[in-house]
């Protein structure tokens, strides 16, 4: 493995003493963060290099030079609203001494730093969810600071791409009306959201005249340019009683050039350094680049050459042979999409991670890019199956559930189908943290009325249930896919159907039932089932149920016979399979009494690698074996 270089805290507290201009200082100070926010993203594995390097200029002016009262109560708050850039605020905080410096090591990891901001870290002001809440925020801690006589401002960063989220429109007038003036919004205005750039999916117009409209004082800066960071927002105190938005424009991977998004030219697709973590070679290539600049500047000022540490890269063993759901879904999408003409595929920015970009190539008329707006996405789709096409919907299960979800219950009730594929569901990947580990869109999409919910176990079950989803029903579907490769560590049985309400014992056994579903959570249980049998004597059937809101009851009876049943959830235990799993048969086997158990999530999820986070909630193999025999012991019965 490569060693991963940064620079410790004696050479950030050296650059800051310098004998030089402000600017100067702070220039070299944002390369130095750019440098440490690129191992932490290396160390951890994941992050976003793009959007923390496009804005470490601005953000490295505002805590070295703007903000007042050094974070105590009643000084100025900064937040980000899109969340993204969480390791270039920890780089800040962390060179300042606002955090621990050794937490630089710590990205992603269990009891470290979340992936995106979490207000349970020093520093951080509020957390970041489905994009648009920033702005909202901040007018809620203004009217606070108002009835309690604070004096403190507030300034809130906002991504470009997040201005196709209607909460940031929405809340721009009131603010206006409130003269709100102790807010400033920052707009890093890198041209690139998620997969691609801005202007393809929703051209951002007149970006100045649109602001200025809703009452609010504007103004555009180079986001690159220290000196006019600090003279713009001095101007901005001329305005007191007004909101400000600071449109600043910047690049996005800003300082490497090879990462930079003024480097791609027009026929490109993808910004591929929007998320994820560089590989070895792209580390090197990366890391020599800031350090060159870094140099460069220094010298400038006749200061030594910056002295990096370096620790050994961890290293990530990958599974031998993983399942893959969501390229298995691509796949699928694409032959029921040769079948049958009807089917649009919509995209809410995110093709590259939901396994769109098959169909985009050989279907581009039937491929529609809706953008970071969700909301508006599911109704066109609802426009869409009301003139008589097949939509298929798709973007991370936390945003598809949740912020649409009024939206998806509308295009229920006109009775149309529609296919919704929410990726990245359940508890991992870990690493981003809460905001991305989808663990409750099973209960809030399980009471709409004609939606069928369904999670794969695998790439065999994927292709089945996508033809289910467009061939085998006439109801609107919801398909829960893991995203995470993983080894599941058994196969289903030869001639495996999908029967509605119906699963398939994959390990046998008398003494205990544990009913699942995805690749996570039944290769976790097949593995508790060996280690029952092993530690405790018990031998427990794992039985893979893939239909998250529908049971057929008799099936249900008829396959636990007098065993413990053990629900197992990668979801809150409130509304997830498992309370549909112990409500059917206490309304449908009153007689039938036995042991029952749900076990899944039932706090806010941790952040962590995947191995912590499984094991934090109990859902590791061990985990549930130890739950498992603990409630046998008892017997206890509903």
């Amino acid at each position: 493995m490569i060693d991963l270089r940064f620079a410790p805290q004696d050479e950030l507290s050296r650059v800051l003493a310098l004998d030089a201009r402000p600017a100067d200082t702070a220039e070299v100070f944002a390369d130095l963060c750019r440098i440490n926010a690129l191992y932490m993203i290396a160390r951890a594995g994941s992050g976003h290099i793009g959007s923390s390097f496009s804005c470490l200029d601005v953000v490295s002016w505002l805590y070295l030079h703007e903000l007042r009262g050094g974070g105590a109560a009643g000084g100025d708050l900064f937040f980000s609203s899109k969340g993204h850039d969480a390791p270039a605020l920890y780089a800040v905080l962390t060179a300042l001494g606002r955090l621990p410096f050794g937490k630089i090591h710590e990205l992603r990891r269990l009891n470290g730093l979340p992936g995106h901001p979490d207000v349970s870290i020093p520093g951080i002001a509020a957390n970041t969810g489905s994009l648009g809440m920033g702005v909202s925020k901040a007018k809620g801690m203004l009217l606070a600071n108002r009835l309690l006589g604070r004096d403190g401002r507030v300034f809130v960063l906002t991504g470009d791409g997040e201005l196709q989220e209607g909460q940031f429109w929405e809340s721009l007038v009131s603010a206006a009306n409130r003269k709100l003036g102790r807010l400033t919004v920052i707009v890093d205005h890198n041209k690139i959201q998620s997969d691609t750039w801005v202007s393809r999916v929703s051209d951002l117009g007149s970006l100045t005249a649109k602001l200025e409209s809703f009452g609010w004082h504007v103004a555009r800066v180079d986001g690159h340019d220290m000196a006019a960071i600090a003279s713009t927002l001095e101007a901005l105190r001329d305005a007191p009683d007004t909101p400000k938005i600071v449109v600043a424009d910047t690049v996005k991977g800003r300082g490497v050039s090879f990462m930079e998004g003024t480097s791609l030219g027009p026929a490109d697709r993808l910004y591929r350094y929007h998320s994820g973590a560089p590989d070895d070679a792209t580390y090197q290539r990366a890391i020599a680049a800031l350090v060159e600049r870094v140099n460069g500047r220094l010298a400038r000022l006749g200061a030594a050459g910056v002295r990096l540490e370096a620790r050994e890269r961890p290293a990530r063993p990958a599974p031998a042979a993983p399942q893959r759901l969501v390229a298995a879904y691509g796949r699928a999408l694409v032959d029921q999409a040769r079948r049958n003409p009807r089917i649009v595929a919509f995209d809410a920015d995110l093709a590259l991670d939901t396994g769109l970009l098959p169909f985009e190539e050989a279907f581009p008329s039937r491929f529609v890019e809706c953008g970071i707006a969700e909301q508006d996405m599911v109704s066109q789709a609802g426009g869409a199956a009301l003139q008589g096409l097949l939509p298929a919907v798709h973007s991370f299960a936390c945003f598809l559930s949740d912020r649409p979800n009024e939206q998806i219950y509308n295009n229920a009730t006109e009775r149309t189908k529609i296919v919704y594929v929410g990726s990245l569901a359940g508890l991992l990947p870990g690493g981003p943290g809460h905001s991305h580990q989808c663990v409750r869109d099973i209960a809030v999409l399980s009471a709409v009325p004609g939606l069928v919910l369904i999670e794969p176990c695998c790439e065999r079950e994927v292709e089945l249930a996508v033809e289910y989803c467009f061939e085998g029903t006439e109801e609107s579907c919801y398909l829960r896919l893991v995203s995470v490769p993983w080894e599941t560590g058994f196969d289903l049985p030869g001639g495996y159907a999908l029967q509605p309400g119906r699963g398939v014992t994959i390990v046998d056994g008398t003494d205990a039932m544990l009913f699942g579903y995805g690749p996570i959570l039944l290769g976790e249980a097949v593995r508790a089932a060996a280690l029952l049998r092993a530690r405790h004597g018990i031998s427990a059937a794992v039985v893979n149920l893939p239909w998250l809101n529908r049971v057929d009851a008799e099936w249900l009876a008829s396959t636990i016979g007098g065993a413990a049943v053990f629900a197992l959830d990668n979801h809150y235990t409130v509304g997830g399979q498992g309370d549909m799993i112990l409500r059917t048969l206490a309304e449908h086997a009153p007689a039938h009494r036995c042991l029952a158990r749900r076990i899944g999530v039932v706090d806010i999820p941790a952040c962590g690698t995947n191995d912590e986070v499984l094991r934090a909630h109990g859902l590791h193999a061990e985990g549930m074996a130890a739950a498992v025999a603990l409630a046998m012991r008892g017997r206890a019965t509903v």
